[in-house]
């Protein structure tokens, strides 16, 4: 199937020829014509499999239908769970809509209020923006909702997890019921589906075959480390030997992430931190140095897990595991986009053996082990995640065992074990995250 078969408009189509695409993925295939002809829909499909394009171009479509509505009163809006997928939604606007006349703007926390009030004071076509920001306009009637014709979720699963379940809702209730509503998801769980069966009218779904859209195309591999110091020294060999055009290297914290960007930029390389605590410019200010090349290693926390969409990332590296097995198949999605190949490593302690298991159970592989000569582990990870005997006896004995530390009370309610990493199992409730291609 080519492009001028989903018989989009004109001007798209040369947007999408200069784009270099020829060929819709499945994603868009299933998606585009089901939102031309009106449908609410469900697409349930990875980050990396074009589903930007696949509500961005048929609502492009649409908005050639000229309508002027008052101001502040969108026709289309587009909600994402961060600021980062924001940009990158309205990044796409403007790239696949340059020879049509659309008037859009994005509405994001962290930015300054008075351009957004610029824009909302005039017609306006299309707005993507933050729950929260979208809120407070709304709230000071700077925007108004009552002539939206098309309300797209995109990444609702995420929304959910920030805690953002109330807002859509507040949001959507500004809205026509009459609306059309496309609701684009990595998985869908009973939480999702009740959100869905509240907003959306008879949708159609579009499920695509999932974790494997982005896992095929990207290599994975483990290195175990000793403790941080030996994290640090493997890092800094990858780095000097690997093959890497540009890499992503995510750490747990905000802190951890600006010390090691601090601490690989003082060894000469090209490095900067990305985390919720940088105000939005500054942010945006990374990821445009990042997307121009002058940042070779871009050290972020889960902030940037979703959203980041730069050609030249050829490789991941989880410096620390993250706290779930759905997470890991967002982060890795940042390479090995389009098609192309990438490489994702992940740094594994002791500490991390759960985590691993929970890993590979849902990606349904298992991670190779690989050594640096010269950094080899002084124990195999299997032997590091033991339980140290006087951890054994404790359990064995309980509080009761005399001459022993027994912790803050915090611990020794877990039997004296070390901290366990919460996880929910699939059966209660853990979410499955569930070609030349349009990547967007």
């Amino acid at each position: 199937m080519s492009f001028q078969e989903l018989q989009l408009a004109a001007p798209l189509l040369r947007a999408i020829d200069a784009c270099g695409y020829t060929t819709p993925t499945p994603v868009q295939a299933g998606s585009i014509p089901e939102v031309l002809a009106g449908r609410d829909l469900i697409a349930s499909a990875q980050t990396g499999t074009g589903k930007t394009a696949a509500f961005m171009l048929p609502v492009l479509h649409k908005l050639l239908d000229f309508k002027k509505n008052p101001k502040g009163a969108p026709r289309v809006l587009v909600l994402t769970p961060t600021r980062e997928l924001a940009a990158q939604v309205t990044e796409a606007t403007r790239t696949y809509g340059k020879f049509m006349r659309v008037s859009s703007t994005v509405i994001l926390g962290g930015m300054s209020y008075q351009p957004q009030f610029r824009d909302l004071s005039r017609p306006i076509d299309l707005v993507v923006g933050t729950p929260g920001r979208l809120i407070d306009h709304l709230e000071r009637g700077s925007l108004d909702l009552s002539r939206l014709e098309v309300l797209i979720l995109d990444e609702a699963d995420r929304m959910l997890d920030m805690g953002f379940k109330e807002d859509v809702e507040r949001i959507t209730a500004k809205a026509p019921a009459e609306r059309q509503t496309l609701l684009f998801t990595a998985t869908m769980d009973k939480t999702m589906t009740q959100l869905a069966g509240r907003l959306l009218n008879d949708p159609v779904r579009v499920e695509i075959a999932g974790r494997k859209v982005t896992l095929d195309q990207i290599a994975q591999r483990l290195y175990v480390a000793d403790n941080l110091g030996h994290k640090n020294r493997l890092l800094k060999r990858l780095l000097e030997t690997e093959e890497i055009n540009q890499a992503i290297v995510f750490a747990a914290t905000k802190r951890a992430s600006d010390d090691l960007a601090r601490d690989l930029a003082s060894q000469g390389h090209q490095a900067a931190a990305l985390h919720g605590d940088m105000s939005q410019a500054m942010r945006n200010r990374t990821l445009q140095n990042l997307r121009r090349g002058r940042i070779r290693v871009l050290v972020a926390t889960d902030v940037a897990a979703r959203g980041i969409d730069v050609a030249g990332i050829s490789h991941v590296i989880n410096f620390d595991l993250p706290q779930s097995a759905e997470d890991y198949v967002h982060r890795i999605g940042r390479t090995g986009r389009a098609g192309a190949s990438g490489t994702a490593i992940s740094f594994v302690s002791g500490t991390d053996a759960l985590r691993l298991r929970q890993i590979e159970n849902y990606i349904h592989q298992t991670l190779p082990q690989e050594l640096v000569p010269g950094l080899e582990p002084t124990r195999p990870l299997q032997s590091q995640h033991k339980k140290p005997a006087n951890a054994r006896n404790n359990k064995r004995h309980g509080s009761a065992a005399k001459g022993r530390y027994q912790g803050n009370k915090k611990s020794s309610a877990n039997g004296g074990k070390e901290p366990v990493v919460e996880y929910r199992s699939r059966k209660a409730g853990r979410r499955k995250p569930s070609s030349k291609s349009l990547s967007r």
